[in-house]
């Protein structure tokens, strides 16, 4: 619940901000003396939800590397780091993308990858999935991170996300129009009930919203699976490796990273939030296809 919260704060802060430079500017004058105008809201719904999903994706490698602390590799460092960044590197010429950079991050087994390019992109695991994992596992676990980079899920769902925080802000803001008007009944322009209305509106609206994001993370999730198994070869080290992660609790990543790192969820309500689907669901889809 904690990270839930922190992650609607950090949401509620940007579109605060941006909401504050796109008035100063004068894109969002949507309220007229005759009312709303919508194709002004219209656009500045747009500008705010695509500009804080864009800004994020933007910013995301490095939001992944001063959050989680995780340090990139070369190589040179080892002989389980030369394995490792020799085994990405293979996975992105399989994958047909440019060599993403490799990082090692201190915590329990995970992995993510992030960055707004498929040729730039990060590909980060823990020492704990090192340690608890053989190689043919990890493998498959960076064959589905190199799979998400290929598939281009971070800029897909960076789309999504921008879609549906437009909708999010321009309805929020017709509600608490609507409030004011016919619960505060402001007579001319809005009152407070306006920004009231608007901030609550735009919190359930949220919330609501991101089970919709959730589910389309939860989709690519399978294809990623498949990725991995098709640049492997077989489904079976992708398999072993779900069950293992099934068999112990993964690594908390931040929220912001969540959508792109291995998690699950026990609660059937919380499930509807969750980026990732159960794992038996994901080993049974596999084990279908073998």
């Amino acid at each position: 619940m904690k990270r839930i919260v922190l992650f609607l704060a950090t949401n509620i802060a940007v579109l605060v901000v941006l909401s504050i430079i796109i008035n100063v500017l004068g894109v969002g004058q949507f309220l007229t003396a005759e009312g709303i105008d919508y194709t002004t809201l219209l656009v500045f719904s747009a500008v705010i939800g695509f500009g804080g999903a864009i800004i994020s994706l933007l910013i995301s490698k490095w939001m992944a590397k001063m959050s989680t602390g995780a340090r990139v590799i070369d190589g040179s460092e080892g002989t389980t780091e030369y394995w490792l960044v020799s085994t990405v590197k293979k996975l992105a010429d399989t994958a047909g993308i440019g060599m993403p950079e490799v990082a090692i991050f201190e915590g329990a087994p995970n992995a993510f990858a992030t960055g707004a390019f498929k040729n730039s992109a990060l590909v980060a695991v823990s020492t704990g999935l090192l340690q608890s994992m053989s190689r043919d596992e990890v493998e498959a676990v960076l064959g589905h991170e190199v799979a998400h980079v290929a598939n281009g899920d971070m800029v897909t769902l960076t789309l999504i996300q921008g879609v549906v925080n437009t909708f999010v802000i321009f309805l929020s803001r017709i509600i608490g129009y609507v409030v004011d008007k016919m619960i505060f009944r402001t007579e001319r322009g809005v009152g407070p009930g306006f920004f009231i209305a608007s901030l609550v509106a735009q919190v359930v609206l949220g919330i609501l919203a991101s089970m919709i994001v959730a589910w389309f993370s939860r989709q690519r999730e399978f294809r990623a699976d498949r990725g991995s198994a098709q640049m492997l070869g077989s489904p079976r080290p992708m398999i072993n490796a779900l069950a293992r992660l099934g068999g112990a609790p993964a690594g908390e990543l931040p929220q912001a990273f969540e959508a792109h790192g291995i998690k699950q969820s026990k609660s059937r309500f919380l499930g509807l939030f969750a980026s990732h689907p159960p794992i038996e669901e994901r080993i049974a889809a596999l084990q279908a296809r073998a």
